[in-house]
């Protein structure tokens, strides 16, 4: 398959970044937004990048990209999500937080808090909070995995059962537009399963980048939460799932 030197560098910086902007293409390239747009169909005809509102992902299958390049996808809206979340969370509550980018920007948000019990299986979670005298963190016993610092297996789904918490906070790698919330490991998908059983009130958290993506491991439903806290939500089947099942949709770009 030949690249032009333009393609091959789109498709170096999908890769580092998980996704591209026209916007910024066009201007890192000197060219108008409408050739980046021909070329960002062009690469997706090829099934080489997959295309969404301004620009392109790079596509999701049976693996999930690096850690590093999935922080930095939709970064600011994570803050924001994090934030919503963090709002919703009292003081003096006992939640779980589960593996993910985003539920990551949840506990950023919440180190303000006083008296939670944080129980998680996210070293980059315990590593975040630990130093933080007002929260008590428990860490889940596993198998860590070295890509992204997530402790996964058996014995961390048996650790997570000793627990009813008051909240749940949970990501997902892809959110179908039937509902179904999607993974990649399906050891982890067992300790999301433990997470959502052992919780009073659940908390997906996902930016709109989701709705894109494909997994090839289902942890649950949507209608299996109670809040459902996204940048924004444009499809309709997926309202219309939060409508019917009482789950709580908030959208931070919507303010």
């Amino acid at each position: 398959m030949f690249l032009s030197p333009r393609h091959a560098e789109i498709i170096e910086m999908a890769k580092d970044h998980g996704r591209v902007l026209v916007d910024d293409l066009a201007t890192h390239f000197s060219v108008t937004p409408q050739t980046i747009r021909k070329d960002l169909n062009d690469l997706c005809d090829q099934r080489l990048l997959t295309r969404v509102h301004g620009g392109a992902l790079f596509p999701s299958g049976i693996e999930n990209m690096e850690y590093e390049a999935r922080r930095k996808i939709a970064a600011e809206e994570k803050e924001a999500i994090g934030r919503a979340a963090a709002r919703l969370i009292p003081d003096n509550a006992s939640l779980f937080i589960n593996i993910g980018t985003t539920t990551e920007a949840v506990s950023k948000a919440l180190l303000d808090h006083n008296g939670l019990m944080v129980i998680t299986n996210n070293i980059n979670v315990a590593n975040r909070m630990r130093i933080y005298p007002s929260i008590e963190v428990v860490i889940a016993g596993g198998v860590v995995r070295g890509s992204d610092g997530g402790v996964v297996g058996e014995a961390a789904v048996d650790f997570i059962r000793q627990f009813k918490v008051d909240y749940a906070v949970i990501g997902a790698s892809a959110i179908d537009h039937d509902g179904a919330l999607l993974d990649f490991d399906f050891r982890e998908v067992k300790v999301a399963q433990a997470i959502i059983a052992n919780a009073r009130h659940v908390i997906l958290v996902s930016d709109q980048t989701k709705f894109e993506r494909t997994a090839p491991v289902r942890i649950g439903h949507l209608s299996q939460v109670n809040t459902f806290i996204t940048d924004r939500c444009d499809i309709p089947s997926v309202r219309r799932i939060c409508e019917e099942s009482e789950v709580r949709l908030i959208e931070t770009a919507l303010g």
